[in-house]
């Protein structure tokens, strides 16, 4: 099987909703945005960025504006957030990758956000740090 041939599929807690991102995708990396907290109720949250023209979603998801140019989707009965897409990175859907089937076929490759990130979080996975992204500036000492 070809990186173009994975299939990764997943959906919400309830099976109300599922999708499926096919292809390898774009990037993996654990956010720690206070807007990610909020969002997921969790200390950081682990996205994996897929072209939007491969993941398809079944059933309806409900939208949330968190902030201008930015949709959360989740779903209405269960509550799962599910996806980020925003402007800024247009074409492209953030699945958060424990709400795959298996989220263990996808290892993070960074952190970014961690100039926000919470105090008492203390990793020691050595993945490279960003304060905001990789594309705005080098990874952290």
């Amino acid at each position: 099987m070809t990186s173009e041939d994975q299939a990764y599929a997943g959906g919400c807690r309830c099976g109300a909703i599922r999708y499926q991102a096919r292809g390898r995708p774009i990037w993996v990396a654990h956010c720690h945005c206070a807007d990610c907290r909020k969002s997921t109720g969790a200390a950081f949250a682990t996205y994996a960025g897929f072209p939007t023209a491969q993941v398809s979603f079944t059933g309806k998801r409900q939208g949330f504006a968190s902030s201008p140019g930015v949709a959360r989707t989740f779903c209405g009965t269960c509550g799962t957030p599910l996806a980020y897409e925003s402007e800024r990175w247009a074409g492209e859907v953030h699945i958060l990758v424990c709400t795959l089937d298996d989220p263990a076929r996808l290892t993070p490759k960074g952190h970014v956000y961690v100039a926000e990130q919470l105090p008492w979080v203390h990793l020691a996975d050595k993945l490279p740090r960003f304060a905001k992204t990789p594309t705005e500036g080098p990874a952290l000492s």
